[in-house]
Parts: C-alpha cells; sequence; structure tokens
C-alpha cells in the first residue's frame, strides 16, 4: 500500500497494528470516516455517482453481471456495494487497480484492499462505497445479494471509453 495507487495484498499480509490503526492506507488525510479530501463522508449523492463511475469502470474491464446495491437506510458503515464478476485473477486485479483513476476523479482514494491468494474474492473499501469482484463460483457460493434484499439496485450507466465523444466518432 505504499507509493500511492491501489496494491493488492491478501489480508494475512496486514499486521495486527496495520488492523488496528484508523488509517491503514499512509495516504489518508481525511477528516471524517472518508478517504475523501473533505470533511466527513461524501455526500449520498456523490456517493452513488462513484459507485456507478465504479460500476462503469468494471464493465469497461470486462467484468460482467455488475450491480450496485443502495445500503444507505440498512448499513452504518458504507453506503453502496458494487459487486461484479471477473474471468480470471488478472482480469480482476487489473479492474481493481483501474479504480484508482475513478477514485481520482471524485477527490478520494481506497482506504484498504484486499484479496484472497487465489483472487477468487478482491474488495476495495472507499468507505463510502465497497467493492467485491469475484470469480463466478466464488460469487454464487457467498451470495452477497442475498444478504441485502431490500436494498434498491442502483443503474450500472455502460461503459464509455474516454475518447469517444458523444456522437459515436472518436475523437
Amino acid at each position: 500500500m505504499k507509493g500511492g495507487g491501489l496494491s493488492l495484498c491478501p489480508m494475512s499480509e496486514y499486521t495486527d497494528n496495520d488492523l488496528a490503526n484508523d488509517s491503514p492506507n499512509p495516504n489518508h488525510t481525511g477528516g471524517g470516516t472518508t478517504m475523501s479530501d473533505a470533511e466527513g463522508p461524501l455526500e449520498v449523492d456523490q456517493a452513488r455517482d462513484f459507485a456507478k463511475s465504479i460500476g462503469s469502470s468494471l464493465l469497461g474491464d470486462k467484468c460482467t453481471d455488475v450491480v450496485i446495491l443502495d445500503v444507505t437506510k440498512a448499513s452504518p458503515v458504507t453506503g453502496f456495494i458494487v459487486i461484479g464478476s471477473g474471468t480470471s485473477a488478472r482480469q480482476m486485479r487489473s479492474a481493481l487497480e483501474n479504480l484508482d483513476d475513478v477514485a481520482q476523479d471524485f477527490g478520494t482514494s481506497v482506504y484498504q484492499i484486499s484479496n484472497d491468494n487465489d483472487a477468487l474474492w478482491l474488495l476495495a473499501d472507499f468507505i463510502d462505497v465497497v467493492v467485491h469482484v469475484f470469480e463466478p463460483n466464488a460469487r454464487a457460493h457467498y451470495d452477497l445479494e442475498s444478504m441485502w434484499p431490500q436494498a434498491p439496485m442502483v443503474e450500472v450507466p455502460p461503459f464509455i471509453p474516454p475518447n469517444q465523444s458523444g456522437n459515436g466518432e472518436t475523437a
């Protein structure tokens, strides 16, 4: 987690001191419960837009079955949960690493990121938004969506490559 950007490491590599620290990310300078530069957490609309941008980014990185759950009324620890499926460990890691650019656009950064050794389930915690990327069989096994049956789903916007203009032509 040194040197900025997203860093993937198994939770087993964290020491008890890292986990006890309120700020495992050495770059954390936020004033509240978020990684944003603003005081306090992102506003709900900002967090929703951030979650939608994350979902779109995952689609752009070829993740499938991307869903966004609005848990603002159900969870005391996060506002939105983004879940997607990947096809390989490398693709899943790359998709999460690319979220650093999305976070920068919103003036925030990852609070903590982890993965299992077999890359069956990767997680990025942005406090206001938590992202889970699963291998499809692991996703079916853990079935996180069923933990939030009352959570409204937020529409995931399609991915539009940055070099495309609104008229369908490339810039």
